[in-house]
């Protein structure tokens, strides 16, 4: 029970305080994104090429953007959008280039899966992801700028989800 407490569950925590009632619907959009069939029209081999070589690219760039994330917040690793009590606002590493990585590389890889399969319903589920991460921010960095002073500098600075773009 350490490792959820230590995380910011407490026994009040679905009262949703926290942002635990965001994690919970992420959780299930992320499984609706799995379960959704396959549909798209029949590509041309040399345009399906292109769109598997993207996809690979996107794929092997969201995995950094995921795994390089998780190693830079460290101690402040949080599933919960409210930051931990005990945390510290990380601005280097992949936070240099991107304020939510974690959740870039989420949409990133819905993306690469859209592109590899050439998935018109999966296009939609991505748009439905990103505009989920987008809002979850939002309500994320409310809470970031009364905990970090610093924090609406670095909005200024760096990007939301997407990196060098939005």
């Amino acid at each position: 029970m350490k490792f959820f407490t230590d995380w910011g569950f407490t026994a009040e925590s679905w009262r949703g305080r926290r942002g635990e009632y965001w994690v919970l619907m992420q959780g299930l959009l992320m499984v609706g994104f799995v379960l959704v069939p396959v549909y798209g029209p029949t590509l041309p081999p040399a345009l399906s090429l292109g769109l598997d070589a993207i996809a690979l690219g996107l794929a092997l760039f969201a995995l950094v953007l995921l795994g390089k994330g998780l190693v830079d917040l460290g101690q402040s690793l949080t599933p919960l959008p409210y930051p931990r009590e005990d945390g510290q606002l990380i601005q280097t590493g992949m936070y240099s280039i991107v304020r939510h990585c974690l959740y870039s590389g989420i949409v990133l890889l819905a993306i690469a899966f859209t592109l590899w399969q050439g998935s018109l319903s999966h296009l939609a589920a991505t748009l439905v992801l990103f505009f989920f991460f987008d809002f979850k921010a939002r309500k994320e960095e409310t809470w970031l700028t009364d905990k970090y002073p610093d924090y609406p500098a670095y909005q200024q600075r760096v990007k939301k989800l997407l990196p060098w773009i939005y």
